[in-house]
């Protein structure tokens, strides 16, 4: 599963309609671009390609009175909707993918009933329960620990990760459970990534604002 359709999708949803540098400032403004596959060029890409898949509607806008240039808009179709469901789903679920799925996951974890994300956030300790079992089960060598080698550094990683990957989860769980943060459902929330008069502290040339 790749990161970036699930943070394209889920920042065009966040303003129901936008252009492809109001994503790209989004992203970087949280980091994405660090953390993550989610450069300009894979941005401007992946919003392209799902436009061709059905998953957006691009719509062309006119120039700006200031005399920018015109931009593409996109917004997300049915399709699209149920795609970012399933991906940010699974993203929370899927222990075996890469640290920036989850991540992207939790930064739209609110999108999700309240119920429905610690339901999803319970199945993932319990498939990194399951696999800390396995690893201890099938994959390390037996023996006194201390006669594993260097190899057996590989297997206290994997369970090491496994059980700080679980406890965060139980973390969170918890704190859902005492009502942290407004979920799907639940009320307003304000879909602004910067804050009012802050800019973005990534931003680039303004040349580059001409692209998306």
């Amino acid at each position: 599963m790749s990161a970036i359709r699930l943070l394209v999708l889920g920042a065009v949803r966040q303003h129901g309609r936008a252009h492809g540098y109001q994503i790209r400032n989004d992203l970087e403004f949280w980091g994405a671009h660090q953390w993550s596959n989610a450069k300009p060029g894979s941005i401007y890409h992946a919003l392209k390609q799902m436009a061709r898949q059905g998953l957006l509607t691009a719509h062309d806008t006119e120039p700006s009175t200031a005399g920018g240039p015109p931009r593409t808009e996109y917004e997300l179709t049915a399709a699209g909707e149920a795609e970012y469901q399933r991906l940010l789903r699974r993203s929370l679920t899927a222990h075996d993918e890469k640290p920036d799925v989850l991540t992207a996951g939790v930064g739209f974890i609110v999108d999700l009933p309240r119920r429905e994300a610690i339901e999803l956030l319970g199945r993932r300790v319990a498939a990194l329960e399951e696999w800390s079992a396995e690893v201890a089960r099938e994959w390390t060598p037996p023996g006194d620990p201390d006669e594993w080698g260097h190899i057996g550094e590989i297997m206290r990683l994997w369970v090491h990760n496994a059980a700080g990957d679980a406890e965060w989860a139980r973390g969170l769980i918890e704190r859902l459970e005492k009502g942290a943060y407004v979920m799907a459902g639940e009320g307003e929330r304000s879909v602004e990534v910067l804050p009012e008069g802050v800019g973005n502290p990534y931003a680039e040339h303004p040349h580059d604002r001409a692209r998306g």
